[in-house]
């Protein structure tokens, strides 16, 4: 797992390191994460992407911008995050999507 405070600061990973998964906030200083998640998904296209976010506006942008993607609320718990991640790779894997 490798974690950073802003999008800007995830692009240079995302160009130089594997992720299976994107799990970023939506408002973010720099770039938010619906940016950030457009730009990673044209560096890797089987990438997975969750959002979180605390904002009920944003969830309904995020989910045009990103129809593929999941949004998870705040405040949430572990187990909540845990079975989101779960199902998002489940879901793929039914679909043939490494």
């Amino acid at each position: 797992m490798t974690a950073v405070d802003r999008g800007t600061a995830a692009i240079p990973l995302l160009e130089t390191e594997t992720f299976d998964l994107l799990l970023t906030d939506i408002v973010m200083p720099e770039m938010d994460g619906i940016e950030l998640a457009q730009k990673a998904g044209e560096m890797c296209a089987d990438l997975r992407v969750m959002f979180i976010t605390g904002f009920a506006a944003v969830t309904l942008k995020a989910g045009r911008a990103m129809p593929q993607a999941r949004v998870l609320s705040k405040p949430f718990h572990l187990r909540d995050l845990v079975a989101e991640v779960d199902r998002l790779f489940e879901m793929d894997n039914v679909t043939g999507m490494h």
